[in-house]
């Protein structure tokens, strides 16, 4: 059995081999593949519907992954099985798309009815694969050719390095679209709403209560209702307003402090003048951080057009529920 340093240098030199196709790869960019990737990037901005992902073996498993990054980025694209293509799912297809087909070799079988498909249609076609005179590059209308790189495997055979390079490609493509596209983070959230990345990306405003939810209560009201308004929305805070401004707020530490005589007092007399607020469209972790440096449990928030007036309520709760960490 191969020793710890064994494995260890196995996994260096597969990791260096791989690393050397990436930059091969970056160095292809300054030459004909530079030209050929800016060419594809046009082809898919111009195109009406999506872009048609696919590949046989280790490039479908690579397409899988490209699909689903364009997708997720602002460019509509979805994985057609080569194999399935050909038994009716090439309906799938509209001559609106554009199609980018992934080939180590270029000559992959299953991909023929694929390429034929988008000649006849006239459906545009991006072809990436190893061998410039393959079949797939010569009847592509864009060529994508991968610079020459060994496999990471001792028998040079096992897709390894061929495919880390495929995979960066589609990675490119996809984030010179985003760009091109200005892309906004509200965008990428829109498409990631679940998960940690959603929680992450997710404003005050979506998280927030507000309306009749809102424990408020206005500027010389006596702290009888101020405790009720406090209990009725659950809280464990109640804002005091003069007109619609904030001007204080009211706590279970304000009422601890200050429970001699509590109820024969007004609100402004145990409240916090000028509370700390947060804006409606900031993101739930800037409201987060905060409250963890302030060591408070909710904060009110405003709008930027109306700092002085509370829109919502958000409590940490809320935040935790959200999984804002």
């Amino acid at each position: 059995m191969a020793g710890a340093e064994d494995l260890i240098a196995t996994a260096r030199r597969v990791i260096d081999l791989e690393a050397g196709g990436l930059a091969a790869l970056a160095a292809a960019l300054t030459g004909p593949l530079g030209g050929g990737f800016a060419r594809a990037v046009q082809v898919i901005l111009d195109v009406r519907g999506r872009v048609i992902v696919s590949g046989m073996g280790k490039s479908g498993h690579v397409a899988r992954k490209i699909a689903a990054t364009l997708a997720s980025t602002g460019t509509p694209a979805h994985f057609v099985h080569p194999a399935e293509a050909s038994h009716g799912d090439l309906g799938m297809i509209t001559r609106g798309d554009a199609v980018l087909l992934l080939s180590n070799s270029g000559e992959t079988p299953e991909l023929a009815d694929l390429i034929a498909y988008t000649r006849r249609f006239g459906i545009p076609l991006i072809g990436v694969a190893a061998r410039a005179d393959s079949t797939l590059i010569r009847r592509s209308d864009v060529a994508l050719v991968l610079p020459a790189a060994a496999e990471a495997c001792a028998l040079n055979l096992a897709p390894t390095t061929s495919t880390t390079m495929t995979l960066a490609l589609g990675d490119a493509l996809a984030v010179a679209l985003m760009e091109h596209r200005r892309f906004t983070p509200e965008d990428f959230r829109g498409f990631h709403p679940g998960g940690r990345l959603g929680a992450r990306l997710a404003k005050v405003a979506d998280l927030m209560h507000g309306g009749d939810a809102l424990p408020l209560i206005g500027e010389g009201a006596p702290m009888g209702e101020a405790l009720i308004e406090m209990s009725r929305k659950g809280f464990g805070i109640v804002g005091v307003t003069a007109g619609e401004r904030l001007v204080g707020v009211i706590t279970d530490g304000d009422l601890r402090r200050n429970m001699e005589g509590l109820l024969e007092r007004r609100v402004e007399e145990v409240m916090t003048p000028r509370p700390r607020r947060i804006m409606a469209e900031a993101l739930a972790t800037e409201a987060l951080k905060v409250m963890n440096a302030h060591r408070i449990t909710a904060l009110f928030a405003v709008a930027e057009a109306a700092p002085e007036v509370p829109v919502g309520i958000l409590h940490v709760h809320d935040l935790l529920r959200a999984g804002v960490t």
